[in-house]
């Protein structure tokens, strides 16, 4: 008996210690595809993720208390993305998650969240994640919409309304492909061609070859992410076709650079500020934070940043300055206080939410039109 009143009380005080222990830390919870064939999304993610908890860390922590990252690799897998995020609630008991990477692995986990009342922020860019407003539900990238709308306005200020689209059909292609057919005539933009490719494609040639054929096409636009666009892009060149050719906000990153070479020179982008954060103004409120990022972010992996990472750089902050603002760590009052943010100056552009918009990113701010030129970014004119 007293030996069984020992074991009880060793529990009774191991279980003390880890609650007390586990109470000196607030656990936010990641959901990236650090690898896979969306690890170009996930990787810098993951690094920012952890770069900036530890330096939110140095300096304190958060209320007084360390932050703690329970990061899971997805592979950009929906079901593995389900899996964890059951974890994250069930297990790990984080108070806020951001993730995933992509929109097909962000729409599968969305019912735990509202079942389980914990605030996400995504880091992947289907308008349908945050339209309609979901309560617990943020993010960071601009949409596939807002994508769309840049690119249209671009294209038209250019003199090239008869646009073929070419887009790939898993979840952000397919969305971003059906904004951009949903806002096409709010600029007088045409869409004469409409072709689209599979995750698993390895050649574009027969869908670009239709289009080369038809003799009214101006520009073609590529919704899309991951080796997709890299290889619309070879392609495009090795058909020896002419017509502007425009990569969405997906492709944001030096990697898009390499995997393309010479076949990307002259493309156009949609991009957020991060990755051109030298030739933004002076007087620009991004260029300061965006500079001091990339000074921090590169001088810890000696990599260049991409604009991935700084999707995961805002999510962070947001759900860091609701805490410090809402005073708390808990879960509703975190939701509420990332809702009434205004004035937030992220690497993404400027941020003001509210009960309609979970979003609030401007257009102007969010997104810049970039050219490849001589193996770089510069803004495109």
């Amino acid at each position: 008996m007293k030996k069984m009143m020992r074991i009880i009380l060793g529990l009774f005080v191991l279980g003390f210690t880890l609650s007390a222990s586990a109470k000196d830390s607030i656990k936010i919870g990641a959901l990236v595809a650090a690898t896979g064939p969306a690890s170009f999304l996930g990787d810098p993610e993951l690094k920012t993720l952890e770069l900036y908890v530890e330096k939110i860390n140095a300096a304190g922590g958060v209320l007084g208390k360390k932050l703690e990252l329970v990061a899971y690799d997805t592979g950009a897998n929906p079901k593995k993305a389900t899996t964890f995020v059951k974890r994250l609630i069930n297990q790990d008991e984080v108070v806020a998650i951001m993730g995933g990477s992509a929109s097909g692995e962000t729409m599968a986990i969305l019912p735990f969240i509202k079942k389980a009342k914990i605030p996400l922020v995504s880091m992947a860019g289907s308008i349908k994640i945050v339209q309609p407003v979901k309560k617990y539900v943020f993010k960071t990238p601009a949409t596939d919409r807002m994508a769309c709308q840049k690119i249209f306005a671009y294209l038209k200020s250019k003199g090239q309304t008869n646009i073929a689209l070419i887009s790939g059909n898993g979840g952000f292609g397919k969305s971003m492909r059906g904004q951009c057919k949903d806002v096409a005539g709010d600029y007088g933009i045409k869409i004469v061609a409409d072709e689209t490719y599979g995750p698993k494609d390895t050649d574009m040639t027969s869908q670009l070859t239709k289009i080369k054929s038809m003799s009214n096409v101006q520009a073609v636009v590529n919704p899309g992410f991951g080796q997709g666009p890299a290889i619309v892009t070879k392609n495009f060149k090795q058909l020896g076709m002419t017509q502007a050719l425009v990569q969405s906000h997906g492709v944001a990153s030096k990697k898009f650079i390499e995997l393309t070479g010479a076949a990307g020179e002259g493309v156009i982008v949609a991009s957020p500020p991060v990755v051109v954060a030298s030739l933004l103004e002076d007087s620009n409120p991004i260029k300061k934070i965006a500079m001091d990022y990339i000074k921090e972010y590169e001088g810890k992996y000696n990599a260049p940043v991409s604009t991935f990472g700084g999707y995961a750089y805002d999510a962070l902050n947001l759900i860091v300055d609701a805490m410090k603002k809402a005073n708390s760590a808990e879960p509703k009052a975190i939701r509420d206080a990332i809702e009434s943010t205004t004035g937030y100056v992220g690497l993404n552009g400027m941020f003001n939410m509210s009960k309609k918009d979970h979003l609030g990113l401007d257009i102007d701010s969010g997104i810049k039109m970039l050219e490849i030129k001589n193996g770089d970014w510069i803004l495109a004119k």
